[in-house]
């Protein structure tokens, strides 16, 4: 039997409009389900949406009550002088706890005899806006003597921008499952996984699509990274006018990306963007935002040379990862040691 094109076109309507009812009340219950509980695949104020479960496992290691991958905070003592770090996914680590580049600073930081806690606030996937949030809302209740924020080049600059299918929850869930299908080859969450520091994370495929997609910021013919830069110095100058206000002395660490040091990765992001290598200008970044932090009287520590250097004798980053390796991770931890120990910290609390 032969169906009419009346009939056809009548049974595609019908369709159409059972699918859009469908995916209108999907959009309704992912929303309505995010500001209840709020979900990291989704676009939200709340940076809650990125934090640990408290008490979770990660690797062999538990998160605190607040879900932070960090020991038990607790309350402040006298001469002790406690240093708040706040940072995206670099400062919570994806190398276990004890290797972790905070972990390791508190460490040699009291084996010159310094009365010093860290307390590791890292939140993976959060940004400049939310490093704001993170010390007013629950930061200052700690009564730190110091903060040092952990920027990341890679990504921080790029906390305003949006992606367009971001302002469809069904769209971003839709999304999201397509890259961990497609793409991602460890696990989702630590849990009580084993650590494997030379394991790939993402496919070589995955990784290259995500260094080549933010790697706008090291163009040198585009205003847009002036644009990115005033957005994040806000941010940031917000942070310092805090810590002033509070007497809370401030300090910030300009982390690098991968691309930035690994030259094998430039040369194949350059290639995958059909573009010239002169057009490229890695250091870029990291020049405009330390002078901008000069002129703001914000103290501040460039990792970008010493790792330049050090990526010529061992690898710093886990494989497609563009996160510290444990050899990053302690790299990192001597660089700031010594960068802490010629700044005179005051306790005065």
């Amino acid at each position: 039997m032969t169906l009419s094109h009346k009939t056809v076109f009548k049974y595609s309507l019908n369709l159409l409009w059972m699918l859009s009812i469908t995916a209108l009340l999907t959009e309704t219950t992912f929303r309505v389900y995010h500001q209840v509980n709020p979900v990291f695949i989704f676009e939200h104020h709340d940076y809650n949406r990125f934090r640990g479960k408290p008490f979770a496992d990660d690797y062999d290691f538990t998160l605190n009550s607040k879900g932070f991958k960090d020991v038990e905070f607790g309350p402040k003592q006298k001469n002790v002088f406690r240093l708040l770090a706040i940072g995206d996914s670099f400062a919570y680590g994806i190398v276990p706890y004890q290797f972790n580049y905070l972990t390791l600073l508190e460490e040699q930081l009291n084996q010159e005899q310094n009365r010093v806690e860290i307390l590791n606030m890292g939140i993976p996937a959060i940004g400049p806006k939310d490093y704001v949030s993170v010390l007013i809302k629950e930061g200052l209740a700690l009564k730190p003597d110091g903060v040092i924020v952990s920027f990341f080049v890679g990504n921080d600059f790029l906390e305003s921008e949006r992606a367009l299918y971001s302002y469809s929850y069904l769209f971003a869930f839709l999304k999201y499952l397509w890259n961990i299908r497609a793409h991602y080859q460890g696990n989702v969450f630590h849990g009580k996984a084993v650590y494997q520091d030379a394991q790939k994370t993402f496919s070589d495929e995955k990784f290259l699509e995500i260094e080549a997609a933010r790697s706008r910021i090291y163009q040198t013919n585009t205003a847009r990274f002036e644009v990115l830069l005033n957005h994040t110095l806000s941010q940031l100058e917000h942070i310092k006018k805090i810590c002033d206000n509070n007497n809370i002395q401030m300090r910030l660490v300009i982390i690098p990306d991968e691309v930035q040091i690994n030259q094998p990765l430039q040369s194949e992001v350059i290639t995958a963007l059909k573009m010239k290598p002169e057009a490229f200008d890695f250091s870029l970044p990291n020049q405009r935002l330390s002078q901008a932090l000069t002129a703001l009287n914000i103290n501040h520590l460039d990792l970008y040379p010493a790792f330049l250097q050090a990526s010529a004798e061992k690898r710093l980053y886990k494989p497609n990862d563009s996160h510290w390796n444990i050899a990053g991770n302690q790299l990192a931890a001597s660089l700031i040691r010594d960068y802490l120990s010629s700044v005179e910290w005051q306790i005065e609390r």
